[in-house]
């Protein structure tokens, strides 16, 4: 159960991580982006500048006093900070002197002869070209890398007839980098549309000309995203990732400013929520799982004492009544099992107690058939329960030879134990009352009479077929007390008679009156006497066994034994009824007059 719930928790804190350290990334980025953009502003601001008062010089071109406000332009161009100098060369509308004040020493000092003489640019109608930036490049007078800012002049057939250059230290434009707290691994470029390192802030220039050139896995990533997007950021495959990196656009040069950071100080923050989200969640689903052991372990050890008391009481052993320490389920369990187990106790010795009564019941019934000359006798009951209320007897007679002898068939109402008694009852007072040399009415209404003191009120009554068979004279007796007709099946012409005769049930009413009836019998003739167990047994589908497939079973199976008459039928029962269970009392006494 714990690997599952800490599997499930796992999946459940990993994929929060993934969506929180995402969320965290995207506000980065973005973040990032703005720092990125105030840098790459910082320094568009400190070329546009420059830019914008050469565009001014070309804007008084055809003024009053153009060459002044030129000359002035010029002169608040050289002092911009981060401007080294402004030189002109070729016709620029300056004369010569104002040249020479701007270059510094004059035009031959920087080389570039002057084009035009002094005067000989007033009034001229000169033609302004495009302003341009010109990549960084090594400074030798001042030994650092600048930047030009390139302004041509041009006649009315738009040739180039001159020319100012406004040269910027580049380490000036570079300064606006370091403040936007993102620099902190000294690795900052200037990169062109194709790659190329215009400028590296922080290390040599002259090491390093394209971006990617080491080959490293996140300059490449950095061109190949600055080639599909104008600004972005880019984080390494690796994880966690060494570096990071941003790029942006500039607007008033075609380069890209490209920087670089180490991740453990640019992602502190969502580095330290990993830790920190990592301790959290593991401690988390310790505890959970603590908690989940502590109380399945609990849970467990109470069902496995339960277990233990199931299995002792399952084996008849005395066990203590488990105690319910707690009011949850498994309390209640204990409750109900500790509730079980005296029930239990109690139906096991109720059935010890049945199974007794068992034994002693069918101590009750004839323990061997008798044996009696020129009769063929046997006699069956087969219970539902553990008792029963079916009962079949055999009485001798004081009588010469022994050749008179009595069959009882009784079946008391119901099932169980109150049924077992009545039983025995009737059995005690019957075998009490056929020792003498009464005649079978009078013997069967005394123990009418006896009975019906005993169940009046209980409603209870046993129904008894009585047989007199007297060898000598071939001669039956018989009552019938609300019993089925006993059955006297002739194989010489293939009949069958019912012995019926009037007669209430036992224990109805007292002083009742039994019809005795007589009939001779012949030898190979068979008297059945059962009980309607046998025909009212059912099968699955709940069809009746009934009295003709029995008749038909002792038609075929006369030439038998009665033993084996007895056996036939019992077996053709539990096929036909099986699986099902026996419902009733089945009792079977069958007696055959040998030739």
């Amino acid at each position: 159960m714990l690997l599952p719930v800490a599997m499930l928790l796992f999946s459940m804190g990993l994929i929060g991580f993934i969506y929180a350290r995402d969320s965290l990334l995207d506000q980065w980025g973005e973040a990032a982006l703005l720092k990125l953009e105030r840098a790459a502003h910082q320094i568009d601001m400190r070329i546009s500048h420059p830019k914008d008062w050469l565009q001014m010089v070309h804007e008084v071109a055809g003024l009053p006093h153009a060459d002044h406000f030129r000359a002035s332009i010029i002169q608040q161009l050289e002092k911009m900070e981060g401007v080294v100098r402004v030189r002109q060369t070729g016709e620029t509308g300056l004369d010569s002197n104002q040249q020479s004040f701007l270059s510094g020493s004059g035009p031959e000092a920087e080389g570039h002869p002057a084009h035009g003489k002094t005067g000989e640019g007033h009034g001229m109608n000169h033609h302004n070209g495009m302003i341009a930036i010109m990549p960084p490049h090594y400074d030798p007078q001042i030994k650092d890398q600048t930047v030009s800012i390139v302004s041509d002049f041009t006649d009315e057939q738009k040739r180039v007839i001159g020319r100012i250059d406004v040269v910027l230290r580049f380490d000036y434009l570079m300064a606006a980098v370091a403040g936007t707290g993102w620099w902190q691994s000294n690795k900052a470029f200037i990169v062109d549309d194709d790659g190329r390192i215009l400028a590296l802030a922080g290390t040599t220039f002259d090491k390093r000309k394209m971006l990617g050139e080491t080959g490293d896995a996140l300059e490449l990533d950095t061109l190949k995203a600055m080639r599909a997007n104008i600004q972005g950021t880019v984080i390494g495959k690796e994880y966690p990732a060494g570096e990071v990196s941003g790029f942006y656009r500039l607007r008033e040069a075609p380069w890209s400013l490209v920087m670089f950071a180490p991740s453990e100080e640019i992602l502190a923050p969502i580095i330290r929520f990993r830790w920190f989200y990592a301790i959290t969640g593991a401690s988390f689903i310790f505890f959970i799982l603590l908690l989940i052991r502590l109380v399945t372990g609990r849970t467990v050890s109470a069902i496995k004492n339960v277990t233990e008391a199931a299995r002792k009481l399952a084996k008849g052993d005395d066990y203590p009544p488990l105690a319910a320490k707690t009011r949850d389920e498994v309390g209640e369990l204990i409750q109900n099992f500790n509730s079980m187990a005296l029930q239990l106790e109690e139906r096991l010795r109720m059935k010890h107690a049945l199974g007794l009564a068992m034994d002693v019941q069918q101590n009750l019934l004839p323990k061997s058939n008798p044996i009696v000359q020129g009769l063929d006798i046997a006699g069956i009951s087969r219970y539902c329960d553990e008792t029963g209320g079916d009962y079949y007897d055999f009485f001798h007679h004081p009588a010469p030879n022994n050749t008179k002898i009595s069959v009882a068939v009784g079946d008391v109402s119901g099932h169980g134990i109150p049924s077992a008694l009545l039983m025995a009852t009737v059995r005690a007072i019957l075998r009490q009352r056929a020792s003498g040399h009464d005649a079978p009415s009078r013997i069967v209404a005394d123990v009418n009479n006896q009975l019906v003191k005993d169940v009046e009120d209980s409603g209870r009554f046993v129904t008894l077929f009585y047989l007199e068979i007297d060898i000598n004279q071939k001669k039956i007796q018989y009552i019938r007390a609300g019993h089925d007709p006993a059955i006297l099946f002739d194989p010489g012409t293939d009949t069958f008679t019912e012995l019926i005769g009037k007669g209430l049930p036992l224990g109805t009413m007292e002083n009742a009156a039994y019809e005795q009836n007589s009939r001779e019998i012949r030898p190979g003739q068979v008297l059945i006497i059962g009980t309607d167990g046998i025909w009212e047994t059912r099968n699955p589908q709940g069809r009746l066994f009934g009295k003709t497939a029995f008749l038909s079973l002792i038609r075929a199976a006369a030439y038998r034994s009665a033993r084996e008459i007895i056996d036939i039928v019992i077996q053709e029962l539990n096929d036909f009824r099986c699986p099902r269970e026996q419902e009733d009392d089945i009792t079977l006494v069958i007696v055959k007059v040998e030739q």
